[in-house]
């Protein structure tokens, strides 16, 4: 998003079953810098369980520190061939609601006034309010405790 002291990059990590957002970050650039720390914020929080994929398109995502992180982290690596629009669309979704429902509505002074919009919106709107046609119309926050449940009753 560009702010009146120039471009600020955001990057996520989003469980696919749930659409939440579990891990991200912002900076100034977009080195793989950018992409390592939301992969960090993601597994520091959910602290998963072996055996969890990371799939992603390419760019910083390919990248031997990124590669060097995801193994110490446990965590496999995916990335989709070159063309396969459908990969990613889970997160170009999100990308879009954002900018519609967030970064296009105001102007941006500072990137630290964005980011904190950035936390408000996905921390306390989109994880836990914004209802999701693919969820049964449920937030990614509330399906999850949903299934949590569910899941338990059938153990």
């Amino acid at each position: 998003m560009h702010t009146w002291q120039g471009w600020l990059y955001l990057a996520t990590v989003i469980d696919l079953a749930s659409r939440r957002v579990v891990g991200w970050a912002t900076a100034d650039h977009l080195r793989t810098d950018l992409v390592a720390d939301a992969l960090t914020d993601a597994v520091n929080r959910r602290r998963p369980a072996a055996g969890v994929v990371f799939h992603s398109d390419s760019g910083q995502y390919t990248s031997a520190q990124y590669a060097n992180l995801a193994r110490d982290l446990g965590v496999t690596l995916s990335v989709g061939r070159k063309g396969q629009c459908w990969d990613n669309a889970v997160a170009e979704s999100f990308f879009a609601t954002v900018k519609t429902e967030l970064i296009h509505r105001r102007a941006w002074p500072t990137r630290k006034a964005a980011t904190s919009a950035l936390f408000d919106y996905i921390e306390g709107w989109y994880n836990t309010r914004r209802r999701h046609s693919t969820l049964a119309y449920l937030s990614p926050a509330t399906f999850e405790s949903t299934h949590a449940t569910t899941h338990e009753q059938i153990a």
